[in-house]
């Protein structure tokens, strides 16, 4: 099926909703059919093997990738094909691995870019949007530091929060926790999950850190070789013999 004929006709469900994607790199099938759906205020998990498909999905989801078929509608908007800055603005924010930040700016300017990016606002609001943020999840101590002179644990939920204030509906999370310490993950854990409670955020999160997945994630889903293998609640997914062969290598 086509991405222009799957896309006549019918309700689109609400919340993010992926049907159908396809992409193929040179004679390789990246995602075969791939399915995928979150509400707001939810979050779900996007696990598998490295190369399984799932960067280049929440690429296809964040307008960064071209499908050969398949469709994306938030809330309903058809988004198929549309650019990652449209995408943005509709309410769709992405984070790329490890959520870098500009370690010559502090902390509180860092967070000011993410509102500036997408909303139209003056530098005094954005200000306002960062202090808010730092203080609503606890971090208002770190508002002046240069973000070079943060931890690393630090500098990720830092990168969160310049994603929040983008104050998107829904966000894309690639990976926040890699390179963090046990601590630190978990940390960073507890702060994606007070936000999506506060702020009533739908999120896909890719996650090799199962601490990370099994703490905060009401879904997952598995891909694999560009398919999904399955998808269900966390302690259903780490318990299913298919995902042990696949992902945790048979133990």
């Amino acid at each position: 099926m086509t991405a222009g004929s799957h896309r006549k006709g019918g309700t689109h469900a609400s919340g993010l909703v992926a049907r159908g994607v396809s992409v193929r790199f040179e004679g390789l099938q990246a995602l075969d059919s791939v399915d995928l759906h979150v509400d707001r205020g939810h979050i779900l998990g996007l696990i598998g093997p490295n190369g399984a498909g799932k960067t280049t999905l929440v690429n296809v989801l964040s307008g960064f990738q071209e499908s050969e078929a398949g469709t994306v509608t938030l809330e309903g908007q058809d988004l198929t094909g549309r650019s990652p800055h449209h995408i943005a603005r509709a309410g769709l924010v992405r984070t790329f691995q490890g959520m870098r930040v500009f370690g010559e700016l502090t902390a509180s300017e860092n967070i000011q870019l993410g509102a500036l990016a997408r909303n139209r606002m003056n530098q005094r609001q954005a200000r306002g949007v960062a202090q808010e943020l730092l203080e609503s999840l606890g971090l208002s101590g770190k508002a002046d530091r240069r973000a070079s002179t943060l931890p690393l644990g630090d500098e990720r939920r830092i990168g969160f929060l310049r994603a929040l204030a983008a104050q998107p509906a829904y966000l894309l999370l690639d990976e926040p926790a890699a390179g963090l310490n046990d601590v630190e993950s978990s940390e960073l854990a507890g702060l994606i999950d007070e936000a999506r409670r506060r702020w009533n955020i739908g999120i896909v999160l890719i996650e090799h850190d199962m601490q990370v997945v099994m703490q905060v994630c009401d879904t997952v889903q598995v891909l694999d070789h560009g398919r999904t293998l399955t998808v269900g609640s966390p302690d259903e997914v780490r318990a299913n013999a298919d995902v042990i062969v696949a992902y945790l290598g048979g133990q």
